[in-house]
């Protein structure tokens, strides 16, 4: 069968190529299972999803996706079809006569991949028999009142019955890999390599289960790694059956993979056993075709935005918008997690600092993350001044309809002026701005309004950091703010996630991506990646705030003097900045990032089927990795060049060198160095056959 690929990469000169990894495609079949195939829960349905399209390009109709059935999901996302496959064709029809529903589909996302989604609630009747199954097997027992174990092994027994039947029909022409995603997946792979179906397992942990309840908990996580009694530990959060369901599948795979260094350390004391491969996660980069065009993007909607501003703030709007700057943090409401109480503090910090040093800078934060509401605050909606306007302009627009132009000489009258000056004094607010855009059904213990209590940031007049929290998720629907999030993101300055547990970090990545500058911590996927790929990440737009070898006040600190200082630039500098950001994107590529997956699968079939793929341990794999130089021109010049960005405000200042956007892309495109391989080993250390190490 055809397959289309993508085995180069044109966008960084300065990279090496993307080499074949030697696999013959048309002699496998990969399968990737997970919980959020088209069904999206959290960042794992933003890895298949976004990843969907290079595969495809990869191995073009030998990509399946496997996940459970939701009859709205599958209603609004698939396309139903016959499976173009016999022998997943005749599997299915052997599940489908036994009383288990299987469906198949194209998933209609970028790059169309197939489906195969499995009804959970119709094999419900089984689950008695598989819990006993999954004792006998591995001596895991489920509780009945966890419902979304008894999901996830009902889920994982009719994909483990699959692939037996499949298997047994394919006879190793072809071979199988099958890719497991988080625990909800993981029993498949259990009951799997139980049974002893021959095929190829990979086996990735996006986060721990345990590590997310212990840092929940504000514990000292990551400096007591080796201190917890990690049995006790699940056991006291009820949480015990579902550590060892995923600490199972770990050491049931061919090969185990994490998405980040960080993540890596964490699994190696909680699950016991060290990443064969780090997989980061990326994204779909769409380059535009003029250099200047996010910059438009970002003045567009930071438009809507200000519209917005120009609402909530009635009757205290006394500060300039064209000096204003958008912080924004975003994400499920994690309080401790997301780094919101660091970021809170820091916020009450820089507006001390600002008011100190008599800024005329005022910086609005949103906070976007959803929370239990009963309505939008009317105060949002129901604008004084548009409705005491609204019948003045209304008496024009019959005139406009009738194609005439108002006698500009009669067009306000005596009533008219009654009409304006009614509307000035209605906008004569009395009461502060609120912080909030809803009616919160717990105001009085929700976390962030309670903190915001204690740092008193109400939204004074005199306060130079306004406090806006929107507890739902961004729609383009919404008649407060109607903007879609990447709308939303790109009219931001700047994005600030200071997160405390975070294995990845796909918010500041979406940013870097946009063109937007973010914070981020060495205790983040992503910012650990930033360390080891760019020499200054600062001055690409990445502020990295030490949580992991700094106390709680000095990290508050740090992001406090990062804030102020994206304060004090000039709306120019900001400009050069975002033109630094953006040019990350291709480190997020999954053109670049897809081949540590390559390595996974090559190395997984290496070690289960050894006599007939065979892996050179001794010489390091194609991938490699590369960095980015610290640009030319640091701090950011405020002259740039024309082309670069149609927005200019500032005066030149004839004493700092020009700034060519081109030009300084093309130096990093030619000086970007490669730090480390795949498979290379520190000095000292001994390699386990098939050990990744970076």
């Amino acid at each position: 069968m055809p397959l289309s690929r993508s085995v180069s990469m044109t966008s960084l000169s300065g990279l090496p190529p993307w080499e074949d990894e030697g696999l013959p495609v048309e002699d496998l079949l990969l399968f990737e299972v997970a919980w959020e195939v088209t069904n999206k829960v959290g960042g794992i349905y933003t890895v298949i999803q976004t990843k969907s399209k290079i595969t495809v390009d990869e191995w073009g109709e030998n990509y399946f996706l496997m996940g459970p059935y939701y009859e709205h999901n599958c209603k609004t996302q698939v396309e139903v079809c016959e499976a173009p496959n016999p022998a997943i064709k005749k599997t299915m029809d052997c599940l489908s006569s036994s009383g288990c529903q299987v469906r198949f589909g194209r998933w209609l996302i970028e790059g169309c991949p197939y489906v195969i989604l499995f009804d959970i609630g119709a094999a419900a009747w089984n689950l008695d028999r598989w819990k006993g199954e999954f004792w006998d097997t591995c001596g895991i027992g489920l509780p009945f009142h966890d419902r979304e174990a008894n999901d996830a092994l009902i889920f994982g027994s009719m994909v483990a019955w699959f692939f037996k039947e499949l298997t047994d029909q394919l006879q190793d022409m072809p071979n199988v890999i099958a890719h497991f995603h988080e625990w909800q997946a993981g029993a498949g792979l259990i009951l799997c390599r139980s049974r002893k179906v021959p095929m190829a397992t990979i086996f990735t942990t996006h986060a721990t289960l345990l590590g997310r309840y212990l840092c929940a908990g504000n514990v000292d996580f990551y400096n007591n790694l080796d201190k917890f009694n990690i049995d006790k530990e699940a056991g006291d959060r009820q949480i015990y059956h579902r550590y060892c369901l995923e600490r199972a599948a770990v050491h049931c795979s061919h090969v185990f993979s994490t998405v980040s260094q960080i993540t890596a350390v964490e699994a190696d004391h909680i699950l016991h056993r060290k990443p064969d491969v780090v997989t980061p996660n990326g994204l779909n980069v769409k380059k535009f075709s003029a250099m200047h065009e996010f910059q438009n993007l970002h003045s567009t909607n930071k438009a809507k935005i200000q519209e917005f501003v120009r609402g909530h703030f009635y009757g205290h709007l006394d500060f300039n918008l064209e000096k204003t700057l958008y912080f924004f943090i975003a994400g499920r409401y994690e309080f401790s997690n997301k780094g919101a109480d660091i970021f809170l503090e820091s916020l009450s910090r820089l507006n001390y600092l600002l008011r100190v040093h008599k800024s005329d800078m005022t910086v609005v934060v949103f906070f976007i993350m959803p929370a239990k509401t009963n309505n939008f605050n009317t105060a949002d909606t129901d604008h004084p001044l548009l409705r005491g306007m609204t019948p003045l302009l209304s008496s024009h627009l019959v005139s406009l309809l009738r194609g005439e132009i108002p006698d500009m000489n009669k067009i306000l009258d005596r009533d008219d002026f009654t009409i304006m000056k009614r509307a000035i004094y209605a906008t004569q607010r009395h009461s502060l701005p609120p912080v909030t855009t809803h009616n919160m059904l717990e105001d009085s213990t929700d976390p962030i309004l309670s903190n915001v209590r204690r740092i008193g940031l109400f939204n004074a007049r005199t306060d130079r950091v306004k406090v806006v929290f929107h507890p739902e998720f961004l729609s383009s629907t919404s008649p407060l703010l109607p903007m879609d999030y990447e709308e939303f993101v790109r009219g931001c300055h700047l994005g600030v996630f200071p997160s405390y547990y975070e294995p990845w970090g796909y918010t500041p990545g979406e940013c870097t991506v946009m063109g937007i500058p973010s914070v981020t911590t060495n205790l983040s996927g992503f910012g650990c990646f930033v360390e080891e790929h760019v020499s200054d990440p600062a001055a690409y737009g990445i502020y990295i705030v030490d949580r992991r070898f700094r106390a709680a006040d000095e990290s508050c600190n740090q992001l406090t003097h990062f804030m102020f200082a994206f304060c004090q630039q000039t709306r120019r500098q900001r400009i050069i900045q975002r033109n630094r950001t953006e040019r990350l994107s291709d480190l997020l590529d999954w053109k670049y990032l897809g081949r540590f997956y390559m390595h996974a699968r090559h190395l997984a079939l290496s070690r289960a089927f050894p006599d007939k793929f065979k892996m050179d341990q001794a010489a390091p794999p194609h991938p490699e990795g590369f960095r980015y130089p610290r640009p030319s021109s640091v701090p950011p010049s405020p002259s740039v060049s024309l082309h670069s960005t149609p927005h200019h405000s500032d005066e030149e200042d004839e004493n700092e060198e020009p700034y060519d956007e081109e030009e300084e892309a093309e130096r990093d495109r030619q000086n970007i160095k490669a730090p480390f391989s795949l498979g290379v080993m520190p000095v000292g250390k001994k390699k386990q056959q098939g050990e990744y190490v970076s």
